[in-house]
């Protein structure tokens, strides 16, 4: 056993919990509660919320089409990824084995999303955005936080 992971074991048999489990949950929720905040206000069709993103009126008529229009398992696709990312979240901080379903619910969402995304035609004003960019950080850290939660969950972190 190396010498790191022998003083982390020491560490979590004396406090219970290793702190990076705390800054990971933590940061986890603040991100995948910005995701919820942006479905909801999508949801909600919330045109001030666009407006404050950076959208003028155009490109938030375009959005709020585009939105309004997403066949219903596109959406609940989108609203699994979102919900199932915060409850993982909040989970990991209640140190819940249920972390790792959660986490896994919300990349099967992920997973929705894209298929929607890679075969959607976006507006003009949409279409000029990098959202595949913005698509590959999400996954790679919806995949980065269940891959956490499972080594937690094998570590006895998560009960």
């Amino acid at each position: 056993m190396e010498q790191a992971e022998r003083v982390e074991q020491a560490e979590q048999a004396a406090t219970g919990t290793p702190w990076h489990v705390w800054v990971v949950g933590i940061l986890a929720t603040l991100w995948n509660a910005f995701g919820a905040n942006d479905y909801t206000q999508t949801q909600m069709g919330n045109r001030d919320y666009f407006a404050m993103t950076g959208f003028d009126a155009q490109t938030t008529d375009a959005a709020l089409r585009f939105f309004g229009e997403m066949p219903a398992w596109a959406d609940a696709a989108w609203a699994l990824g979102v919900w199932g990312g915060l409850a993982g979240s909040i989970l990991l901080l209640l140190r819940s084995r249920w972390a790792i379903a959660a986490f896994a619910a919300s990349i099967l969402g992920l997973a929705g999303s894209w298929i929607f995304h890679l075969q959607a035609t976006l507006p003009p004003e949409l279409a000029a955005m990098n959202n595949e960019a913005m698509f590959a950080v999400i996954s790679a850290i919806a995949l980065l936080l269940f891959w956490y939660a499972l080594r937690m969950r094998r570590r006895g972190v998560l009960r």
